[in-house]
């Protein structure tokens, strides 16, 4: 990259608003888990649209990648540049206005910077509820939210997005179940979604490795039923009208779960305070397995009947690959996706666990594909995925996402080595 064309940025976004010293740029460099680390010419931070599409089309017409990033809480490397030093990474950083929310057509309209978190609560505010969430709200963008699940866009730039919301929750029942296996979670579904319907909004399932690492890590983590049991689900409804009965729903639903032995234990969140402390066993999980030494997190979905026998095959396939390894399993088993994350055996060594690590993602990919599954969740692809791609993907559908990039981005100048397989 030429000092012209960084003067010509600066000319559009503003001289503070172009980041070149090595030392300011690290933090736009490095994804969350650490696993991806590229360098770049410089940071830009476009104010808006115009000053986004002007960035664009100077860096074009030098032939400069651009690698667009929005709150870099990706999971797949999807928003880092290459270690060429050549690349400029567009982020909207700046870009968080709310332009509008209407509340007749019940929808936001937000930049793509805007925190997940901050519109959450712009929503509330109007007595309005945008249902997303996850554990990173409080950094993730919504242009991020919107690119493949933060997998990298490859075609574009996100500048804005209209949103659609709902009416604001007046009510909610939260559950912690112990459940004998995953069959139980899958058979328990169908009990709630029979007798719940549509005010079913939660349902996480996790293994007893997860938890007990929750258990074991996280201050002031206390086990909800006290005995240990092979699997849990954490169960939430909700209603938006005020006082809609639902602990007597969800006590109906699991005293007939009780009745056939899908259920061992469970308990009734006796307000907001226990609730959330049921949910932060939950969003623990991932953290404290990081305690545990080095972890291989893969992200996958299967149909929800065959999860299963998925995990089934699955584990046992692991456990041949590696004996004593440590499976963590969890997931929003609603929808068939699973974080299927895996610790090293106790006393292994850190480096020969970590040199498997392609070996024991095809044992996952490769059962996931035997049950019709998804090697990309909600990660999405990325870099992580990149690699893989092209042994789980149908060839007609390679090609024509090869035909949309070359496209819309003939001479592969919009955040390349992303998604598409080389």
């Amino acid at each position: 990259m030429t000092a012209d064309l960084i003067d010509r940025l600066r000319h559009v976004v503003g001289p503070s608003a172009v980041i070149s010293d090595p030392d300011e740029m690290a933090g736009y460099l490095t994804d969350w888990r650490n696993a991806y680390a590229g360098t770049a010419a410089a940071v830009v931070r476009p104010g808006d649209t115009e000053e986004v599409a002007a960035v664009v089309a100077l860096c074009a017409e030098a032939g400069v990648a651009v690698v667009p990033q929005g709150g870099n809480t990706g999971l797949c490397g999807g928003a880092v540049p290459d270690s060429s030093g050549r690349q400029v990474v567009l982020s909207l950083s700046r870009m968080r206005r709310i332009r509008d929310l209407d509340i007749a057509n019940q929808t936001i309209t937000v930049e793509a910077g805007a925190v997940l978190q901050s519109v959450q609560e712009a929503a509330a505010a109007a007595g309005r509820l945008f249902p997303l969430s996850l554990g990173a709200e409080g950094s993730c963008t919504i242009g991020g939210n919107l690119a493949t699940n933060a997998g990298g866009t490859t075609l574009g730039v996100i500048t804005a997005a209209v949103l659609k919301l709902f009416p604001a929750v007046r009510s909610r029942a939260t559950a912690w179940v112990a459940l004998p296996g995953p069959q139980a979670a899958v058979d328990l579904i169908g009990v709630l979604r029979e007798l719940a319907g549509d005010r079913l909004t939660g349902f996480e399932i996790m293994s007893q490795q997860s938890v007990g690492f929750v258990l074991r890590h996280s201050s002031g983590a206390r086990d909800p039923l006290g005995d240990r049991h092979p699997w849990y689900a954490l169960v939430e409804l909700s209603d938006t009208l005020p006082g809609a009965g639902l602990d007597g729903v969800i006590e109906s639903a699991l005293g007939e779960a009780f009745e056939r032995d899908l259920v061992v234990d469970a308990v009734v969140a006796s307000g907001s305070a226990q609730a959330a402390a049921l949910w932060a066993l939950r969003e623990g999980i991932s953290e404290a397995q990081n305690h545990e030494g080095p972890s291989l997190k893969h992200d996958v979905t299967v149909p929800v009947s065959r999860i299963p026998a998925f995990v089934e095959r699955t584990d046992r396939a692991l456990e041949e690959a590696i004996p004593g390894i440590r499976i963590v399993t969890y997931g929003h088993i609603g929808d068939g996706n699973l974080h299927y994350n895996l610790s090293k055996p106790v006393g292994s060594d850190d480096d020969e666990f970590r040199a498997r690590a392609a070996d024991l993602a095809r044992v996952i990919y490769d059962s996931t594909g035997a049950f019709d599954g998804s090697i990309s969740a909600e990660h999405g692809l990325g870099q992580s995925k990149r690699g893989v791609i092209a042994d789980y993907k149908d060839h007609h559908e390679l090609e024509l996402m090869r035909g949309l990039k070359q496209l819309f981005d003939p001479r592969g100048l919009m955040n390349p080595g992303k998604v598409l397989p080389g």
